[in-house]
């Protein structure tokens, strides 16, 4: 950190990742704040300045020496397990500051010495008591697996036999009953079912005769809407969809599709179509959904389709210290492990972090969204009928073929032809042509219908794509359109 880095810091007061301290307190007091960054995002603590204000005051050099002793001896005798914390000292006007780091720790939840757990709440902290909230904590440093906790009331008698002996003879060419080895065992090694009988969450998911009898819960709410509205009270179908991951993914492509247009896009008077939206793009999206939701909370998937979009809704954001640039390089980590090993034999799921990359292999107009905020992952799927879009596939080859007869508008079409991109792409380049500094939330303030979460990824993909590149810092660089043809996108 720099010194202004430092003094900008200051200046904009606490939040979830800032702290102030005007000195050393009790370690009792600092080990709060360590546990609470290190149970949540991480944060800094900056100390020398005046708590909740940020007025910069300073340390002197005792103070600063008895303060970095104390932090570290905290760290390690007064939190629980042990946490690393790096610190530097910075001078400003004179005065002397330690900045101490806390990561995000992987192995929440930690705890003070008196056996509390705290996380940030905003700007300030709040002790966690809530047995779902610290089963949450365990589970995003993998030490719970909640697909794999058994489900009260149920046992061996509620599995659905043949779609079991369907299972094993897929993945080990014979029935479950064929083995030299006692069924509750070989159930108990699949976990399908836990110590005590009963069937784990995956197991219930998958080979239950009624799921939804056990965890009600766990089903898929589906909704087209007239309109593009949320809030809107018409819809042209509603329905919940039950069962277990395989039945409920079948009979949602069912009827997503029967939601979607099919046009002709120059096929003969006797074919049935194109599906509007890449059938991929739906198959992965909606397992994804059915295998990478979060357990702990006890909400519906919800799969919305308006005039101009479709959204599937995840009861779960992503797992703790994951991004959606990860996802988009196909790097994975399950949090339910269990329901994907089932997934990847039982469904056209494969388990291997390749469905997002394929889905925006596709190139339809997708949108990520993840918001920790509400626990929610949205993906966001623009409709091309409805939004007048000109660069499939076929409109594509179409101009391609024209533009063979006339060299001078060959230029124009490689525009279209070099890469695909989608509407909110070109608005995207557009408005960064035109405004070179601006950030992400004046691009998706000034384009409708998109959030600061879709700029970042759209601009990912532009940067992937060569087509804009940063130059400069964050603070004071700018965007630059890379390419003539890409600088006149908006006249295309």
């Amino acid at each position: 950190m720099t010194e202004q880095e430092l003094v900008e810091l200051c200046s904009l007061g606490e939040n979830t990742t800032v702290q102030f301290k005007l000195e050393f307190t009790t370690p009792k007091q600092i080990a709060e704040e360590l546990v609470a960054f290190a149970n949540t995002h991480g944060g800094t603590i900056v100390f020398g300045a005046e708590d909740k204000t940020g007025r910069m005051v300073g340390l002197t050099y005792e103070q600063l020496q008895y303060t970095s002793r104390e932090l570290g001896n905290t760290a390690n005798d007064h939190v629980r397990p042990t946490i690393y914390i790096e610190t530097e000292t910075l001078k400003h006007d004179g005065q002397a500051y330690l900045v101490a780091y806390v990561k995000s720790g992987d192995y929440k939840p930690y705890k003070d010495l008196s056996g509390n757990i705290w996380v940030k709440q905003g700007a300030d902290k709040r002790r966690v008591t809530e047995n779902a909230e610290i089963r949450r904590l365990f589970q995003k440093s993998h030490q719970y697996q909640a697909d794999e906790e058994g489900v009260d009331g149920s046992s061996e008698a509620d599995i659905d036999t043949k779609a079991l002996d369907e299972y094993f003879n897929k993945v080990f060419g014979k029935r479950v009953d064929e083995f030299n080895i006692p069924v509750p065992t070989i159930l108990k090694n699949a976990h399908i079912t836990d110590e005590l009988g009963r069937l784990t969450i995956a197991g219930l998911m998958y080979f239950a005769k009624e799921p939804q009898m056990f965890r009600p819960q766990h089903c898929i709410k589906a909704v087209w809407f007239v309109g593009n509205h949320i809030g809107g009270t018409q819809y042209r179908d509603s329905r919940d969809i039950t069962g277990t991951i395989p039945e409920m993914y079948e009979d949602a492509m069912r009827w997503l599709k029967s939601c979607l247009s099919r046009p002709q896009n120059g096929q003969s008077f006797n074919s049935e179509g194109d599906l509007e939206i890449s059938e991929v793009v739906l198959q992965e999206l909606v397992q994804n959904a059915l295998v990478h939701l979060d357990l702990l909370k006890p909400a519906a998937i919800r799969l919305l389709v308006f005039d101009n979009r479709v959204e599937i809704v995840n009861p779960g954001c992503l797992p703790d210290g994951q991004t959606i640039d990860e996802i988009l390089l196909g790097n994975s980590d399950p949090r339910n492990p269990q329901l994907a090993q089932f997934g990847s034999k039982t469904m056209p799921y494969r388990g291997l972090g390749s469905g997002i990359p394929r889905v925006m292999a596709e190139n339809c107009d997708v949108e990520l969204i993840d918001r920790p905020d509400g626990n929610q992952f949205i993906a966001r799927i623009w409709r091309t009928t409805q939004k007048d879009e000109t660069t499939t596939q076929k409109a594509n080859e179409e101009l391609i073929s024209a533009t063979q007869k006339d060299e001078s508008t060959t230029q124009k079409s490689e525009i279209t032809t070099q890469k695909p991109l989608t509407t909110t792409q070109k608005e995207i380049l557009k408005y960064l042509q035109e405004h070179p500094t601006a950030t992400r939330q004046e691009v998706a303030e000034a384009i409708d219908g998109i959030t600061e979460d879709g700029v970042k990824y759209n601009i990912g993909r532009l940067q992937q794509y060569r087509v804009l590149k940063r130059i400069g810092g964050r603070k004071n660089g700018h965007w630059e359109v890379i390419g003539d043809e890409y600088k006149q996108i908006d006249k295309g």
